[in-house]
């Protein structure tokens, strides 16, 4: 009887879990920083204090202010609540936004903090009717639709199709508030229900555009889970299973201000009272059932202390399933050996295609790498990212299901002799492009701060538009929200790639993944493996660049089947990037959000690199036992004092 009370609330559980209080940041990384003595952060202090105050939070649901007489030193500050949040809610969101703008970005001259009811946004340029759609975030709920593809697609659709409704709606707005909201019944007796809205400041065209942009991101990175948004700077967009505004007048009329009033109270106190009640409950059911219930696979909590195994059933597969769809994993099947197992062709029967990697039993890291890839991988959506659809522990086997992208890894392509000339220069200049974003991905836009540790060419796929993703995420690793580094005494990853203090000192970092997209770089310009050798007596890859560079001949690395198709400055300028990446000091490595700047900025001059680790001639005695073959895989151990770390933590 207990048992069955409890469960009444589990439906309330869902919701409050999915209506939780959203809250992130971005600072802008291109824009140089300041100091707690400037003119500009006195200004900036005064721009956002002034955008909290009691007067302007009353008076305006958007308002933007400047302090300061004269550049560079004039900050410009902006504030957007949603069209349904009260005064004092706004005021409480943008009280909230700026202390987590100045704890998250203290040094940064432009910055943006989102949360469900505001934005609050500042920067040292004028923002004002300025169009900024290209910075964004998206945020997936938490909860899948279904296993089922014909009902992810019917609600999908009746989402995006709501979107553009209101896309429309809000940019032809004749009161020129610029948002709208409306819900849209499918499928009979469900709803979905949206919400779009623009700073107020932009005209209709731009409006529509930033809207538009943002729409069409919300199944890049979330499809199949039960709502989305996408937030820029100049506009927000999101649509969910729920309703998650607290309208309750006409549509048509918003300005009745008592009446949000109101309701809005009632909602809030509901809402606070049965949040108690459930809380008390959720922890009554999880002392009950867990008591009876034995521990699986499902149960498990990744180190994020988020069970999110849980709410992803979905990804469940019956091994008969994997077995009908690789016959029976038939060698003639078989694409690929990875560091942990083969890689199969399959096809479900209804005929999607799948890759399947079975983790070769008895491997001594096969669970611990498993689950590691389950637990990140369920999280993670990116266009430049290999995408799971699903996991199979079952009799001994260990499997992890991919989309299946058609045409292999990229040094499949690009060490072939046969096949190079089919990766023309701005086929490799777009690979490297996406590999830079997958990458930024990981290291600031996910919800999780991941640090790859072996990213190589072997492990970027190529789909059927030989656009990049990222895979293999067994040897990944999570870092704390204020982390810069690890240590570790069990050095794994693959020679040619590891950054010199990782290979030596068991140290990792952002900036390790950063030497490895380096070397990347200069693989994909040149056509040859790192671990190669060269004429010009410089040892490995990087040798032989830094000596071209040097000498002032950098253009005689490029790879002869792309002199054609190549731009003499976008190579050069990607050499010049790459030689960035791989120096020794690892403190003076770019981040990849400054890579991502770099390649897609021609109009600022780049730094000089200095010399990579190759001079090191220490680092080649000790590492050179490690090569036994161009892709062999390093797990000799160093005597590291520093413990293991492999706790998992949200950012």
């Amino acid at each position: 009887m207990r048992l069955s009370l409890l469960l009444i609330w589990i439906p309330f559980l869902i919701w409050i879990a999915t209506a939780a209080d959203y809250q992130t940041h971005y600072c802008v990384l291109n824009a140089t920083s300041h100091t707690s003595n400037s003119a500009y952060y006195s200004n900036l202090v005064q721009v956002l204090d002034s955008l909290a105050s009691d007067k302007t939070v009353t008076d305006h649901q958007f308002l933007n202010k400047s302090a300061g007489n004269s550049p560079p030193d004039i900050a410009y500050g902006l504030y957007l609540c949603r069209a349904d949040v009260l005064p004092d809610q706004c005021r409480n969101c943008l009280l909230k936004a700026r202390e987590d703008i100045n704890n998250s970005c203290p040094f940064s001259k432009a910055a943006v903090a989102w949360s469900d009811d505001c934005m609050l946004r500042y920067a040292n340029d004028s923002m004002v009717s300025v169009m900024d759609s290209a910075t964004f975030v998206s945020e997936c709920n938490k909860l899948n639709i279904s296993d089922k593809a014909s009902e992810q697609s019917q609600l999908w659709e009746a989402g995006m199709n709501l979107m553009g409704l209101l896309a429309t709606r809000a940019s032809n707005d004749i009161k020129n508030k610029l948002f709208a909201f409306d819900e849209l019944t499918f499928d009979s007796n469900r709803s979905v229900y949206g919400y779009v809205q623009c700073t107020p400041d932009l005209l209709s065209s731009d409006c529509d555009r930033c809207l538009q942009e943002s729409i069409n991101r919300l199944p890049q990175y979330c499809y199949g889970r039960q709502g989305a948004r996408v937030l820029t700077p100049s506009c927000n967009v999101r649509f969910e299973i729920y309703r998650f505004l607290t309208f309750t007048e006409d549509r048509s009329d918003t300005s009745d201000a008592g009446k949000d009033e109101i309701s809005s109270t009632i909602i809030a106190a509901i809402v606070a009272s049965i949040g108690v009640l459930v809380v008390i409950a959720g922890i009554c059911y999880f002392l009950i059932v867990k008591k009876r219930h034995p521990v699986t696979f499902n149960d498990l909590k990744d180190e994020t202390g988020e069970n999110e195994m849980i709410t992803e059933q979905s990804l469940q597969f019956e091994l008969g399933t994997i077995k009908a769809a690789t016959n029976n994993f038939s060698i003639h099947n078989k694409i690929g050996e990875g560091g942990f197992g083969g890689v199969y062709k399959g096809v479900l029967h209804n005929g999607s295609e799948i890759a399947v990697k079975r983790l070769a039993k008895g491997s001594g890291q096969g669970e611990l790498e498993f689950k590691n890839e389950v637990v990140l991988l369920a999280k993670l959506q990116h266009r430049n990212l290999v995408r799971l659809l699903g996991f199979c522990l079952e009799a001994e086997e260990k499997i992890l299901i991919y989309e299946y992208v058609p045409n292999h890894s990229l040094d499949f392509f690009l060490f072939d002799p046969s096949k190079q000339a089919q990766l023309d220069w701005p086929t490799r200049y777009r690979i490297i492009g996406g590999i830079a974003r997958g990458m930024l991905y990981l290291h600031e836009d996910s919800r999780l701060r991941i640090i790859h540790r072996d990213l190589k060419t072997s492990n970027i796929l190529l789909d059927e538009d030989m656009n990049p993703k990222i895979s293999d995420f067994g040897m990944a690793r999570i870092f704390f929200a204020n982390q810069t580094q690890a240590m570790t005494n069990r050095i794994v990853g693959t020679y040619g790639y590891m950054s010199p203090e990782y290979a030596m000192h068991g140290s990792f970092s952002v900036k390790s993944d950063i030497f490895s997209l380096g070397v990347l770089v200069l693989e994909i310009i040149s056509g040859k493996r790192n671990t190669g050798l060269f004429q010009s007596g410089s040892g490995d890859l990087l040798g032989h660049a830094w000596h071209k560079w040097k000498k002032g001949e950098p253009l005689e690395i490029l790879d002869p089947n792309m002199v054609d198709s190549s731009s003499n400055n976008e190579v050069l300028h990607c050499i010049n990037i790459a030689l960035l990446c791989v120096q020794e000091d690892a403190e003076l490595r770019p981040s990849m959000a400054s890579v991502v700047i770099m390649l897609n900025n021609y109009s600022v001059a780049l730094p000089l690199p200095q010399n990579p680790p190759f001079v090191s001639k220490n680092r080649v005695r000790r590492t050179s036992k490690m090569m036994e073959s161009a892709d062999n895989i390093c797990t000799e151990i160093w005597p590291i004092e520093a413990p293991l770390i492999t706790e998992v933590h949200p950012r």
